[in-house]
């Protein structure tokens, strides 16, 4: 039984951390006649500068060609991680995105018992105890990518030939989701954007429930989100056993429904690409890039 657990607890800390997969969804949600986009989703890198394996794969995704990325947040899990991470993402220089933030991108890790998990989501540490990490740098180097903020707001883009136009919150785990504003910078871009066919995109970090009921009301076509590292730890043939947040554990990962006041929405959560140095460990729910094809809505 010893060694039985000890080679769980080696291969959950020494392979399936590094057991990188890319996961791909189909979403048809262009208006007609629209070009196909490929739609790379990058979530919870948690990036430590020492990390090359990590970052070799990150870089290699390039390969994928995508023609749009949604960042959804906690890229940074080192003070010293944002030159390493702005340098890994050159590689995406010029590809258009979006992205939100994540706690992560704001404070630096924290030890912590695992076990407080199974009690809920985990709670807020006092700010003043907690490292800082260079936010605004990090928004630097995306936006000089290319990559729009939408942090309690909404901006558009075109990819394809197609209008892309997306919303989202800033981390609602720490309670930063300003739903208010997004309403209102929405409400400013289909102004702005008139009668023109497009897509719409509801972009978080922590897929909770009130979020997800939102973005639904607000005329999401797909919504996307990380933050549950897909429970982290999961029984083989079995759902998350936590999520960090209220989203049912069944849908902690991967691609499934998101129903609210009549409509049905495709929501998508990524098992993400890191964890925190201070947890580096995986079970049943290994690191994932997710490549979601996006093409022309069904006629009818």
């Amino acid at each position: 039984m010893l060694a039985a657990g000890a080679a769980v607890a080696a291969y959950a800390t020494a392979v399936e951390p590094r057991a990188f997969r890319i996961r791909s969804e189909t979403l048809r949600i262009l208006p007609a006649g629209a070009r196909p986009i490929t739609l790379l989703h990058l979530a919870d890198i948690h990036l430590a500068p020492w990390q090359e394996t990590k970052l070799d794969w990150l870089e290699g995704l390039a390969t994928l060609e995508p023609d749009l990325i949604v960042n959804t947040g906690d890229s940074l899990g080192h003070r010293a991680a944002l030159p390493v991470l702005a340098d890994a993402l050159r590689v995406f220089q010029g590809v258009p995105g979006f992205f939100v933030h994540g706690s992560n991108d704001v404070y630096g890790p924290e030890l912590k018992n695992p076990l407080r998990y199974f009690r809920g989501p985990s709670s807020v540490s006092g700010e003043s105890r907690v490292e800082r990490l260079d936010i605004h740098g990090l928004e630097r180097a995306y936006e000089d990518l290319g990559w729009l903020s939408l942090n309690n707001t909404a901006r558009a883009i075109e990819v394809r030939g197609t209008t892309i136009a997306g919303f989202g919150v800033s981390d609602a785990h720490r309670y930063w989701d300003r739903l208010d504003e997004t309403e209102g910078a929405l409400s400013r871009m289909r102004r702005a954007l008139g009668d023109a066919p497009r897509a719409t995109l509801g972009v978080t970090h922590a897929p909770y429930r009130r979020i997800l009921d939102a973005f639904v009301d607000l005329g999401a076509d797909a919504i996307l989100a990380g933050h549950t590292h897909g429970g982290q730890v999961r029984v083989p043939g079995g759902h998350a056993i936590v999520t960090n947040c209220d989203i049912p554990r069944e849908q902690a990962s991967g691609l499934s429904e998101w129903a609210h006041g009549g409509r049905s929405v495709p929501l998508t959560v990524s098992q993400g690409i890191g964890s925190s140095i201070f947890a580096p460990f995986r079970l049943g729910t290994p690191p994932e890039a997710v490549v979601v094809s996006l093409l022309p809505r069904d006629i009818g």
